[in-house]
């Protein structure tokens, strides 16, 4: 039995000696395998494509619809109170008394509404909103001032009238902002915030008794 001559010395006329099997890489045609890669595409492909909201109302989803509602509660009984503040500053002879206490008075609520305002997460065809809500807080006291003006002659602060309405619509406004401070901001606030679980309440005690001190002379 004689080998050949390709086989034997690895070369032929036209012809290559086979390769070693290791050297070879050879494509993988498992059916399971390419399951596998679509299966993983597929969900690429749908972590990739927009998400809907369950709940949406107008394009709005529930969770954007509850932020709006909840910052324009807390938006009016704070634009109600600081009409009648400006009301009141234009028509009291004791200005510069009031105006000291106001100009707190106003920055404190200007911290919470402003707070609300910032953390807003909404769509946007809606990010126009807390722009909306920063202007009409800061036009409020001066509408309530240009009022107060016009009536100055015919408005009595201390009147029995006026104090009763400005006590009702005080007390709404007040009532308004003891739910927003309890249900929006703490209740959210200290029950899923771990962190903020943790901390101490000395902060919001010390913004009570400044309020407090400064409702001594407003």
């Amino acid at each position: 039995m004689r080998m050949r001559p390709d086989v034997a010395e690895g070369h032929g006329h036209g012809e290559y000696a086979p390769e070693p099997i290791h050297d070879k890489i050879v494509p993988s045609n498992d059916a399971g395998s390419d399951i596998g890669l679509t299966k993983e595409r597929s969900s690429d492909d749908l972590e990739a494509a927009p998400k809907h909201e369950h709940g949406a109302i107008g394009g709005v989803s529930d969770s954007a619809v509850a932020q709006i509602i909840g910052v324009a509660i807390l938006e009016f009984s704070v634009l109600l109170h600081s009409v009648l503040i400006g009301l009141t500053l234009a028509a009291d002879p004791s200005f510069k008394v009031l105006f000291v206490v106001i100009i707190f008075h106003q920055m404190f609520n200007s911290l919470g509404v402003g707070s609300r305002l910032a953390y807003m997460e909404l769509p946007r065809a809606y990010t126009h909103v807390p722009t909306i809500g920063a202007g009409l807080y800061w036009c409020t006291t001066p509408a309530g001032i240009a009022a107060g003006f016009g009536a100055r002659t015919t408005y009595n602060p201390n009147g029995a009238t006026a104090s009763i309405v400005s006590g009702v619509l005080d007390a709404f406004s007040s009532g308004i902002l003891i739910y927003t401070g309890l249900v929006e901001l703490m209740a959210h606030v200290f029950i899923f915030n771990r962190a903020m679980i943790e901390e101490s309440s000395n902060c919001m005690m010390l913004g009570a008794g400044l309020m407090a001190l400064l409702g001594k002379w407003a």
